[in-house]
């Protein structure tokens, strides 16, 4: 195993098999101090609500969460995409999506409307309203962006991206 990649990962699966109960025992403390170090989910996902938090405060003068304003930006496309495809971008389950869409839409922000082509499915419209409240936004979420990404010392923002897709 010439790659250190791997053989960093090996030592701490090691490491974490070590550590795991047998049978259903207790778990002992050096595995929860691993699973702090070491876990991939844990560190994103608070890498992710110390994001969400900058950037809900960023767009907060201009009446968006991080998320409205994804969601927001996901529509705005020349054609109304399906629930399904914005489902997708978003990685989120349809009755997660249609939650975060009822107070955009009831804000006037964005429509559901029949498809066309298929009755059962719903095409996701961004209103007058929700374009202008996008284009309000978009300069506050660039800045703030930008200020983010200049905050990364460690590696690049084009690393960090290219990294989180390979988990996705």
């Amino acid at each position: 195993m010439s790659n250190p990649a791997a053989k960093g990962a090996a030592r701490t699966k090691a490491k974490a098999a070590a550590a795991c109960p047998a049978d259903g025992g207790e778990v002992p403390f050096a595995l929860t101090l691993h699973v702090r170090d070491h876990c991939l989910c844990l560190h994103v996902q608070r890498a992710a609500r110390a994001l969400a938090r900058r950037f809900d405060e960023a767009l907060r003068p201009a009446g968006l969460t991080q998320g409205q304003f994804s969601l927001l930006m996901s529509l705005n496309r020349p054609q109304p995409p399906n629930m399904k495809d914005v489902a997708a971008l978003l990685a989120m389950d349809r009755t997660t999506l249609t939650a975060n869409l009822k107070p955009l839409e009831r804000r006037g922000l964005i429509k559901v409307n029949v498809d066309k082509d298929d009755k059962r499915g719903r095409r996701l419209v961004l209103t007058a309203s929700g374009r202008a409240v996008l284009a309000a936004a978009a300069p506050i979420w660039v800045r703030e962006h930008a200020a983010t990404e200049r905050a990364l010392t460690r590696s690049s923002a084009d690393t960090l991206r290219a990294t989180l897709r390979e988990l996705c």
